[in-house]
């Protein structure tokens, strides 16, 4: 445990949610898995377990995985469009998990279900009148991540986005958590005096010794530099950043008539793992197609994303999938446990703080 912490590092956050330190690690499909997130709780952290590629049963068994690994708080992320979320958010109630974290901006009636429930509740954004338009809604935080974030991004770098942000919530109860770029205690300095109230991670955690990742695919991920991931549009139809890799690179020569049949493989296989029924997936599709804003053919792209997560996170083939990740790739050259983490960060930003204090 970190001895004698800056007394600014104890936030607005760290007394909302409950927690020691301002530091969260993200929701990561195929990633975030119980000893990921227990281990960031135990450390201090808010852990976020990702349900987005879990069937409702696996939830409620990772749940209580966690449960039974810490009595710290975590969060639960899912996704506000697919068609149990009400069911997801009763589990997390019953099962007394504090935070409820969305992908997207999540319905006011599923806000105030999982306030209902006890539960605070936050989305990521990736846009000022996102910020906006949420707090408006009722959320309890928002996760801001700026263009170099890993997965889902925007176009606009952390630097610009998160004061813009802050300067919108100010006078709010809502809590700014600052992802995009994030590793070290100097991110989390320049995080705090940019207004907000802790940093997200989620390739730096995924980078550690306790995420489930196999070692030949944390090998490709620490072998990448600065200039090693790629935003595309290919994997699932939006924008995504991911590693550079071959396969990335012929998904993005590949002919649009060419995309197509493989999406429709991969989407038949991810429903066959996931016991999703084909009514379901169609009524998935509709409200992804709503609440995104996308195009038939985008939707199908979609439903292609989680084998291509798959068969890189799980069955460590990164020659055939896909591996999000954040251009903080190209600084990190390790893998600490998630306690050794967490104690660095916050040692190097109190040290920081103290100096500039001075």
């Amino acid at each position: 445990m970190t001895a004698d912490p800056h007394p600014a590092l104890t936030t607005a956050f760290t007394r909302k949610f409950k927690v020691r330190h301002p530091v969260v690690q993200t929701g990561m499909g195929y990633v975030s898995y119980p000893p990921l997130v227990a281990a960031t709780a135990e450390a201090g952290g808010l852990g976020i377990l990702a349900s987005a590629t879990m069937t409702y049963d696996e939830l409620a068994l990772a749940v209580t995985a966690v449960k039974k690994a810490t009595d710290k708080p975590f969060a639960v992320n899912l996704r506000a469009d697919a068609p149990d979320a009400a069911e997801r958010i009763e589990l997390m109630g019953r099962e007394g998990v504090t935070v409820a974290s969305f992908a997207q901006a999540p319905k006011k009636d599923l806000i105030k279900r999982a306030h209902d429930l006890g539960m605070l509740v936050v989305p990521s954004i990736g846009a000022k009148r996102h910020a906006q338009k949420v707090a408006e809604w009722g959320v309890d935080g928002v996760i801001v991540q700026g263009g170099e974030g890993g997965g889902h991004t925007g176009s606009i770098p952390t630097t610009l986005l998160l004061p813009q942000v802050t300067d919108v919530l100010r006078g709010t109860d809502v809590t700014v958590i600052a992802a995009g770029g994030f590793f070290d205690g100097r991110g989390l300095v320049a995080a705090l005096a940019y207004g907000a109230d802790a940093i997200a991670m989620g390739t730096r955690f995924l980078l550690t010794s306790d995420s489930p990742v196999g070692r030949a695919v944390k090998e490709v991920y620490l072998a990448a530099d600065v200039n090693g991931t790629v935003v595309s549009k290919e994997v699932d139809g939006v924008a995504h950043r991911v590693l550079a890799t071959d396969f990335v690179k012929r998904l993005e020569q590949r002919s649009v008539v060419a995309r197509y049949p493989r999406a429709i493989a991969n989407a038949m296989k991810f429903r066959k793992i996931s016991g999703t029924s084909l009514p379901d997936m169609v009524r998935e599709g509709l409200a992804m197609k709503k609440s995104q804003s996308l195009t038939w053919p985008q939707v199908l792209m979609a439903a292609n994303t989680p084998m291509l997560l798959k068969a890189a996170m799980v069955d460590g083939r990164p020659e055939f999938g896909v591996m999000a990740s954040g251009q903080v790739v190209g600084v990190i050259d390790d893998l600490p446990s998630c306690q050794e983490l967490i104690d660095g960060i916050v040692t190097q930003a109190s040290g920081i703080l103290r100096e500039l204090g001075s």
